[in-house]
């Protein structure tokens, strides 16, 4: 049985409140991952194109507000 497996069968045998708080946490760390990736985007530079860009069209007039 491979690791996924195991965790599946103990994600399987929860309680309906474990699952619950099992579920926060995941969705927390799937949100704590997600920052941690656009930080690490952001300080390699490879979104200043797109901020350049941005920054332009807003200059020419481009843009609206929201």
């Amino acid at each position: 049985m491979t690791r996924i497996d195991q965790l599946k069968h103990a994600i399987e045998s929860l309680s309906p409140a474990d699952h619950a708080a099992l579920r926060a946490w995941f969705e927390e760390r799937e949100e704590q991952l997600f920052e941690e990736k656009i930080e690490s985007t952001v300080k390699a530079g490879k979104l200043d194109k797109f901020a350049a860009e941005a920054l332009a069209e807003h200059r020419a007039g481009k843009t609206r507000k929201l």
